[in-house]
């Protein structure tokens, strides 16, 4: 005789309007016509090696920008940050503010450093200016876009240079991060966390970084 036994499923089907599970702020600085940096706060990115993809809305001062030039510097603020980061929310380097974005209360910011108190570097590779106050800031251009979802545009971008503070390398290394030390603001479902302690032994973390270079 076999016995069945059925799991309960645990789940419920439901249909969120955004899927932001949580992943790091980015503060990303691109070239505007008249030479100077625009920033636009952002969390659709992620990395593979030294590609990086962004998600960016079609209509945005920044998606303007990188068509025209691929110069970009990705940002990466710390917890610290998360006050000067949230002064440039509702904001758009756009002088003709897009209808859909005034209605949810976007306004015209020429000034995003000023805006936010934050402080413009100039990159080593590329015109877009870095922010020194953000711990981890990646000058990359733009190789590759194309259309995806409703309004939205994908960027593929390289990483040419990575700097970052003193503060989150890992000691005794030349080119590493100490996860410990780097505390990354995170965006999820609209609301700021941070990392909280590390939880568990990590088998992967036993290759060599340098395996992946």
């Amino acid at each position: 005789m076999t016995v069945t036994t059925q799991t309960l499923d645990p789940h419920t089907v439901i249909d969120p309007a955004i899927l932001y599970f949580g992943t790091p702020v980015v503060l990303l600085t691109s070239v505007n016509p008249d030479g100077s940096s625009n920033i636009m706060p952002m969390s659709s990115a992620f990395w593979l090696g030294h590609t990086g993809v962004l998600g960016i809305g079609a209509r945005s001062q920044t998606a303007a920008n990188l068509q025209r030039n691929p110069d970009c510097v990705l940002n990466l603020p710390s917890v610290e940050l998360v006050t000067e980061v949230d002064r440039l929310a509702l904001t758009t380097g756009r002088r003709d503010v897009p209808p859909a974005k005034a209605g949810r209360g976007y306004a015209y910011e020429p000034d995003k450093f000023a805006r936010a108190g934050l402080t413009a570097l100039p990159s080593d590779t590329v015109a877009a200016a870095r922010i020194a106050e953000c711990p981890v800031n990646l000058e990359a251009h733009v190789v590759d876009s194309h259309p995806v979802g409703d309004g939205a545009l994908m960027f593929e971008v390289h990483v040419d240079r990575v700097h970052v503070h003193e503060a989150i390398r890992m000691p005794g290394t030349d080119h590493r991060i100490d996860p410990d030390r780097w505390r990354p603001l995170i965006m999820s479902f609209q609301h700021f966390y941070g990392l909280g302690d590390r939880v568990h032994p990590s088998r992967l973390a036993s290759i060599d970084e340098e395996f992946y270079r």
